[in-house]
């Protein structure tokens, strides 16, 4: 894990690195209109401009520059890196890039893990339902719901269900994550913030729910057809009892893999949804952050990605060996 995180790290580095923008030009853009009368103005602007470079850690190669972002390698004499608890500095914010994302982080964790445990509440039933009815035309009828489910695009779904729940019904408001200009605190600020992510929560749960339904009943279908579960049933045993006592634990294995990568991607936000509903969300502040050439908070959401999708995969590893005492390590 370590050495994927020091390769896509540099990768990472390396792409922004390459992108042809100057931070120095741009904070030296105030001071060359200062020195428009000043008859010294280009000399001082470069002198300016070559200060700034310095600071910025610009001036130096690629490589150099990775290190010092680190905290491994000094610029220009200084450990100012990572590893020093520099994770970075907004300059569309003024503040440090930790600070920026923290509340965009509480909102999208905050929205996922809600859309998380409606989209699991729904799905892995109805895949069971499905797997143990397979054929029916209760089966067929989930089958063809779930495939134009899955094929149209979020934002479609997103726009035709501001129609009907917000435009049409009246139900939902448009956008936004609070009422305008309330103050609320306690309970009643959590209903609030419950009623404008409601719309949200349910686009969110609605596009999930096509692939993670047929992806339980493939792994379903597939453990009921094992000569265990025949074994188990000829030996009378409550068909409740063989499918989620037996065939539910045999088709684990597959299913935790998605699961697992449900609850890594609460941490990613939606960069669709959040700017359809106008939430302020990881996704919409990555994107935020690109359009206005903030690259030091990009580099570190990206590392975060990286970091969750790293544990995520452990977690999986080891949710295997729970869920099946066959592919635990011995000691």
């Amino acid at each position: 894990m370590l050495v994927v995180l020091v390769i896509l790290s540099f990768l990472m580095f390396l792409l922004y690195a390459l992108i042809p923008f100057d931070r120095a030009v741009m904070e030296a853009e105030p001071y060359k209109e200062s020195l428009k009368n000043n008859p010294n103005a280009g000399i001082l602007y470069e002198q300016r401009l070559a200060e700034l470079r310095a600071d910025l850690g610009t001036d130096q190669n690629v490589f150099v520059r990775y290190l010092g972002w680190l905290g491994v390698g000094p610029i220009n004499g200084k450990y100012k890196g990572i590893l020093q608890g520099n994770l970075g500095w907004s300059y569309t914010y003024s503040r440090s890039a930790k600070d920026v994302l923290i509340v965009p982080m509480q909102n999208t964790i905050f929205i996922n893990i809600f859309a998380t445990i409606m989209g699991l509440g729904v799905t892995i039933p109805l895949g069971i339902f499905c797997a143990v009815h397979r054929g029916s035309k209760r089966d067929t009828a989930v089958q063809v719901g779930t495939i134009v489910g899955y094929s149209l695009p979020v934002f479609i779904t997103a726009i035709i269900f501001i129609w009907i729940f917000a435009i049409n019904l009246g139900w939902f408001p448009v956008s936004g994550m609070k009422t305008p200009g309330s103050n609320y605190t306690g309970l009643a600020e959590l209903k609030d913030r419950l009623y404008y992510m409601m719309l949200p929560l349910i686009v969110m749960t609605f596009t999930s729910l096509g692939g993670m339904t047929r992806y339980v009943r493939a792994s379903m279908s597939e453990a009921l057809s094992m000569d265990c579960i025949r074994t188990a049933r000829a030996k009378g045993l409550k068909e409740k009892t063989v499918v989620y006592s037996h065939a539910f634990r045999n088709a684990l294995i597959p299913i935790i893999t998605q699961v697992i990568g449900w609850f890594t991607g609460i941490f990613s936000g939606s960069v669709v949804i959040e700017n359809i509903f106008g939430l302020n969300g990881m996704g919409r502040m990555y994107i935020q952050s690109l359009n206005n050439k903030d690259f030091e908070v990009v580099l570190l959401l990206q590392m975060f990605y990286v970091i969750v999708g790293l544990v995520g995969n452990l977690v999986v590893d080891l949710a295997y060996g729970l869920a099946d005492p066959r592919v635990r390590v011995n000691k």
